[in-house]
């Protein structure tokens, strides 16, 4: 049983560490700018894929320049683009609008994966979808209902959630075809995109450090303290070294558009840490997550 749904269960876990890894984050984001944040975790991670490979002895397996290329391109849009444009648009939406626009990505790479990959999807399975997505955003916008401000930001905020959900729709894709047609085992195309996308935040870090904005990043960094750098890595190992593996072995062993919906669910997962931090959960967002775990079992259905 948990063979046959290797993948789907695979993605919940990471959706499950990413939700995790959020409660911690959005606390350390005061502290440190996002992309450098960013910057840090993944540079975390890539060490400890690099420890566990070699532990493993696990190296390439083959060449195969097609399916590596994939992945780097792959990290270049979905983890370098893609973060750094949901990064800008939580900073002009607010993370409750930002999200609600970033469930259009699973249909997005549900039709993607149709068009380019030709994985057909059952009935059950687009009504799954749906029902999820469903469930994810009425729990996210909740108190979205309840803003109505519009201010200038809001456009800009738009057209950075565009990017960051087309950054991640065609890094799914990308990720989904490699791991597909060639060898290559899920570390290593998750270190392949991680390398990517951080090589992509260096260069903007090297752009903006400048201006007199990136010399105050430069010096906010060299501030952390030994208590904040263990809290990144530990978060780190969990979210993006795990999180992004577990994303990988998703991929590898389900249709893209499953594993992009079941890893989306991340906002379900948050409602049990907001209740045990103190944070009210009301009736509707219970009624939310009843809806997206009926959406969950039609993509677990035979």
């Amino acid at each position: 049983m948990l063979e046959l749904y290797k993948g789907e269960l695979a993605a919940l876990l990471a959706a499950f560490l990413w939700a995790a890894a959020s409660t911690v984050f959005s606390r350390l984001g005061p502290m440190i700018p996002p992309l450098e944040l960013n910057l840090l975790k993944g540079a975390v991670a890539i060490a400890f894929l690099i420890v566990t490979l070699a532990i493993q002895g696990e190296w390439l397996p083959e060449l195969n320049w097609i399916a590596i290329g994939f992945f780097l391109v792959s990290g270049i849009f979905g983890i370098g683009i893609g973060d750094t444009a949901l990064f800008a648009a939580y900073n002009f939406l607010g993370a409750r609008r930002t999200l609600l626009l970033k469930t259009l990505t699973s249909p997005l790479v549900a039709l993607l994966g149709l068009i380019f990959l030709q994985e057909r999807l059952t009935a059950a399975d687009w009504c799954g979808i749906l029902l999820t997505l469903l469930g994810i955003a009425w729990v996210i916008s909740e108190r979205v209902a309840a803003t109505t401000d519009v201010n200038k930001h809001f456009l800009p905020g738009i057209g950075w959630a565009i990017v960051a959900t087309l950054g991640e729709a065609v890094g799914a894709i990308l990720s989904r075809a490699a791991l597909t047609q060639s060898n290559i085992i899920p570390m290593w195309s998750t270190l392949l995109r991680l390398s990517a996308g951080v090589f992509v935040l260096l260069l903007w870090l090297l752009v903006k450090s400048r201006g007199a904005e990136g010399q105050r990043s430069r010096g906010e960094i060299n501030q952390l303290s030994v208590k904040l750098l263990g809290i990144i890595a530990i978060t780190s190992f969990f979210s993006t070294y795990l999180g992004i593996f577990l994303q990988q072995i998703a991929l590898k062993f389900t249709a893209a558009g499953i594993a992009q919906t079941l890893g989306a669910t991340s906002p379900l997962f948050v409602l049990p840490f907001a209740i045990w931090m103190g944070d009210k959960v009301s009736l509707r967002a219970f009624l939310g997550v009843l809806i997206a775990l009926a959406g969950v079992w039609l993509l677990f259905r035979v």
